[in-house]
């Protein structure tokens, strides 16, 4: 199982903060499965959209599109952050 976090506008968006995924459908690094969660349609296919500004890190470190997933991860999307 992978966890999955979501933050800010996408917990508002996709209506959830947290979810737990079984490992498989192809799912081996973050690209894949930005993918596959864009499969589930909807909002979840606009807000993790190619282009969209999303973060995301893989057990609490910032990861990028190549970065491994595994069972036991825990994932964590969100929008970036700007300060003031």
């Amino acid at each position: 199982m992978v966890r999955i976090l979501y933050f800010a506008r996408l917990r508002e968006a996709l209506g959830t903060g947290a979810e737990e995924v079984a490992m498989g459908s192809g799912i081996r690094d973050v690209a894949s499965l930005m993918e596959w969660l864009r499969s589930r349609g909807g909002a979840w296919a606009e807000e993790l959209a190619p282009g969209r500004a999303v973060r995301v890190a893989v057990n609490q470190r910032m990861a990028d599109l190549g970065t491994a997933v595994g069972d036991g991860d825990e994932v964590a999307f969100f929008p970036p952050v700007t300060g003031g």
